[in-house]
This record gives C-alpha cells, structure tokens and sequence, in this order.
C-alpha cells in the first residue's frame, strides 16, 4: 500500500510540474516519468491492475461525454468526409505502423499501436492489453500530440493562405451547441454506469473491452437522458493512474532503448503530415470542405484542442471538432483490433 501511495505521489507531482511547463499530454507523460523515475531508483513503483482498469473507464466515460446530438444530426451532412477520414487514418496507421516496424527494432504489435491516431490518454493503456510495449507507445504518441498541436496548425495556415491553395468555396457555417454541464449527482451517474459496463468489458475477455464498453454506455446515457457529465480534472486523474500503471514497470533497460525511439518518431511524423496534406485535399476537392478546415480535420490531435486551435486560426465552422470526435472514438475503438488482427496475421 505504501509503495502504491508513493507511487501516485511521484507520478502526481511529475504530472503538475510538467502540467505547468504547458507540455501536450502534461499529466499523462509527467506521471510516467515520475513512476519510472522511482521505480528505477528505488525499484518501489507499484500501480495494481485496478489502478489500469480504472484509468481505461474513466477515459472511455470522458470521450463518451464529448458527444452531442448535434453531431449525430450534423452525421448525416458530413458523414462521407468522415469515411473518407477514417478510411484515410486507417490506411496511414498500417503503413505507418509496419515502415516502423522494418525499420526499427520495435515489435510489430507496439509499431502498429504507436500509429494509431487516438489519444494519449487511451491508446498507451489500451496498448498494454495488446500486448504492446506502452511506454514505447506512449512516448510515440507524445510526439504525435506534440506536433499535432504545436507544428501542424501554423503550417495548415500558412499553406491555406498560398495562392495555389487559397480557399474559393464558400461554405455554410456550422456552428456546434455543446451541453457540457457539472453536476455531482449526474457525475456518479456517469461513472457507475461506465464502471457496470466496464466491467462487464472486462469480463467479456475481448481486449480494450474495458474502455469500449464504457464509452458506448456513457454515450447512451448522454443522448438518451444527457445526465451524463464529467470534470476535466476526472480525465487528468485517468491520464495520472494510466501514466503511473505504465511508468511503475519502466526500467533502466527501458530507458536504455529509448535511443531507438528516434526513427520511428521520423517515420510518423512524416507519415501524418503527408496524411494531413493528402487527406486534407482529398476532402476538399472531392467534399468541397475549405481547405484548412479539412487540413485541421486530419491533424492527429484532440478534438478539445482543435477547437481551440480552429478558432485561433480563423476557422468559424465546428465540422472539425465533429470529424475529430469521430475520428477519436473510431480510432479507440476499432483501430486496436484490426491491428491486433493484423500482427496475428502477419505473426
């Protein structure tokens, strides 16, 4: 029990430093290194299995929030961008996923999962049940958020503003309502509906069952009674027990091989940014989606973020936040196993 406090301890306070230097993923990455910092210092890092089937619940239940009925309805509108998205995302993570493979001494499993454009609170966790080497995954994923947010949206800018490529559709504005709300009766709600079916995904014996099942459910919950709600700071307690479950089995040996990180980190950022340009063009000369619009919808990183970052960069209508949402609960729920599908093939 001691070593369990002192472990959430160092993964804590690791998670607010890096929370206040404002790195993407800062409690997520911050309490993976403070774990692993301990444990290879002391060998004291310990997270029991609870701590991860708590973290993938809770996540699932955060991204089972995020959805509105408006998005359903906006579906209808947008849903063969969305196709063309996912169908583009997918085709990017197996290429991807197998160049890092030839060319790096990473297994198939963990060079399949590290492409995947979810989340970094969900993918690293998700990848420890496929068998996946997480921190590995985690850290890939670190670089994709990194330069999803702070790279790609000032190069989306500056290409849209190029004579070749300045935007002649005039397009409808979509604007999206969001009930986000905080009440601690529908909170508890939230989160005993999504650990019942999280469970019972974990009993079901089907891999990231956990946090698929408690997404599906919160998302029922939402659009059938929207009583479903969720603090921010319950997303950061997931990012702090899924970051301290991956660092506690971190070692020197793992530290070690960090080195051979750096290809692999080349082979995806190439690999998302001719994703996001190709992607991009395809949904606006075949969809008639402005050109930044569809350049952001194709940047791997949060939903929550790029709507933000749509709006600092002069972007009015919100199909990127819902083609983004798409493409996280998509790419958390699916992606896993077809890759898990795929390495057993290849394997």
């Amino acid at each position: 029990m001691l070593n369990f406090i002192w472990t959430m301890l160092a993964g804590y306070l690791t998670g607010r430093i890096f929370l206040k230097v404002k790195i993407p993923g800062g409690m997520m990455i911050g309490s993976i290194a403070g774990a692993a910092l301990l444990n290879i210092a002391t060998n004291m890092a310990y997270m029991p299995y609870a701590g991860r089937l708590a973290a993938q619940i809770i996540a699932g239940a955060f991204i089972g929030v995020g959805l509105e009925k408006c998005d359903l309805k906006r579906l209808k509108t947008i849903y063969k961008p969305a196709i063309t998205l996912i169908a583009g995302m997918l085709v990017l993570n197996i290429v991807s996923g197998f160049m890092i493979y030839y060319f790096s001494h990473l297994d198939l499993m963990t060079s399949l999962m590290s492409a995947i454009p979810g989340g970094i609170s969900d993918i690293p966790i998700i990848s420890e049940e496929m068998g996946a080497d997480s921190s590995k995954v985690a850290l890939l994923q670190f670089v994709r958020l990194v330069f999803g947010l702070g790279v790609f949206p000032s190069m989306i800018a500056k290409i849209s503003k190029m004579k070749y490529f300045e935007n002649s559709i005039n397009k409808d504005v979509y604007k999206r309502t969001s009930s986000s709300f905080y009440n601690l009766n529908c909170m508890l709600l939230t989160l005993a509906v999504a650990a019942v079916f999280g469970i019972i995904g974990k009993l079901s014996g089907i891999p990231s069952a956990s946090l698929v099942f408690s997404m599906i459910s919160v998302i029922v919950l939402k659009l059938s009674t929207n009583k479903a709600c969720m603090p921010r700071s319950m997303r950061k307690f997931a990012q702090l027990l899924a970051g301290c479950y991956i660092g506690s089995s971190f070692t020197l040996s793992d530290a070690a091989e960090m080195r051979f990180l750096i290809v692999p980190s080349i082979i995806l950022l190439v690999g998302y940014f001719t994703a996001c340009f190709v992607i991009g063009n395809i949904l606006n000369k075949k969809y008639r989606l402005p050109l930044d619009e569809a350049m952001l919808a194709a940047t791997p990183a949060g939903a929550s973020d790029m709507a933000l970052i749509s709006a600092e960069i002069g972007i009015e209508s919100s199909d990127v936040i819902v083609l983004q949402i798409i493409r996280m609960i998509t790419a958390v729920s699916l992606f896993p196993q077809i890759m898990r599908a795929i390495a057993m093939i290849a394997s």
